[in-house]
């Protein structure tokens, strides 16, 4: 029976913690003796599975410089390696990343970093860029989510990496569909990246055309009140809300006429993922680092738009429009392309290179 242990900053509310829990879970079912390690607990926590060890370096999160702060945490994980004795340690995340590699130099443990999100954006600056360039290849395998992001790194580090998607809920795969007309959802935390004052820009172009649309934002974050006031600036109070956060997104899918995603940038987006896996007609910008447009492929690219509110705006009308035939169409081609990522299909691409690596 092989160890494994993988290592994240929270396990909050996110796409990359809940991909983590997943996995988590799954090695723990096939056999693995499984570790979790977290840098610090945090409130809004996913479970843990029962049969998943869990270990934080900090009860709670201790205030220090950036320095200080890691180094106490390189050498904390560092030891908890020595321990445990696992024989890989999977990392999510910038700061995770490389306090792996650090943490089990000159130990027999093998590191497999994941990198989840653009590269342009997480390994931007001086240090960020050495991190990238110089340090992330040393580790002894890699996982990217688009070719965009791997093609970043240096060959050495892409030579020994894979592309692996995310993986989405069977639930999604079976949600009954009963569409509102004109209803247009997303789900997102609302932070810059997710640029949802574009999409409710956007919106407001659309509403001139079809009075009957409603625009439904899923999320929380810092940007909440900015919106609101936005929505209020273009008199779209009763058309455009804000619905907070939601622990039933497949509900949510079930109504939905249209999902969209407005980011700037993105990794593998889970939420535009579980849209399509529910038969969803989708509509994405076409962001870096490609997440998008790979999920779609060439038969949907149709859906890309830029990051332009005319493009959004007229996309979105185009898609309402579609008579309830074309969008069934359109959601079921959706549903087709989610094939590749079930949980089926990612779980084991995963365990196929723990095992190749370990």
């Amino acid at each position: 029976m092989k160890k494994i242990m993988f290592y994240i900053n929270t396990i909050h509310k996110g796409g990359a913690e809940r991909v983590m829990i997943n996995l988590a879970d799954y090695f723990s079912r096939q056999g693995y003796k499984t570790i979790l390690v977290t840098s610090f607990r945090d409130t809004g926590e996913y479970t843990v599975p029962n049969a998943v060890k869990r270990i934080t370096l900090e009860e709670h999160e201790i205030k220090q410089s950036k320095l200080k702060r890691n180094i106490t945490r390189i050498k904390k994980l560092r030891k908890f390696c020595k321990d445990e004795k696992p024989d890989i340690l999977v990392s999510f995340m910038v700061e995770p990343n490389f306090r792996a590699i650090l943490a089990t130099w000159g130990l027999p443990v093998k590191n497999l970093i994941s990198v989840r999100n653009d590269p342009n954006k997480e390994y931007a600056g001086r240090v960020g860029h050495i991190v990238g360039k110089y340090l992330l290849p040393f580790a002894d395998g890699c996982v990217f989510q688009t070719k965009e992001a791997k093609n970043w790194f240096p060959k050495r580090l892409q030579k020994k990496s894979r592309i692996i998607y995310n993986s989405v809920k069977e639930d999604f795969y079976h949600v009954e569909r009963h569409p509102v007309p004109g209803e247009i959802v997303t789900c997102g935390r609302l932070e810059e990246q997710k640029n949802h004052a574009l999409l409710i820009a956007a919106f407001s172009k659309v509403v001139e055309r079809y009075p009957e649309a409603r625009l439904k934002i899923y999320g929380e974050g810092s940007l909440c009140g900015k919106l609101q006031k936005q929505i209020d600036a273009l008199g779209l109070h009763e058309k455009a809300f804000l619905m907070g956060a939601t622990n039933h997104v497949e509900k949510v899918l079930e109504t939905a006429d249209v999902f969209v995603l407005s980011s700037d940038f993105e990794g593998m987006p889970n939420a535009l993922m579980e849209a399509m896996a529910a038969g969803v007609p989708c509509i994405s910008t076409d962001c870096p680092c490609g997440g998008p447009r790979e999920l779609f492929g060439d038969e949907l690219k149709m859906q890309l738009i830029p990051t332009d509110e005319d493009a959004l705006a007229a996309k979105m009308a185009e898609t309402i429009q579609l008579p309830v035939t074309g969008k069934m169409l359109l959601g079921s081609k959706m549903k087709d392309r989610a094939a590749q990522f079930t949980p089926a299909v990612v779980n084991q691409s995963w365990r196929e290179y723990v095992e190749c690596l370990s």
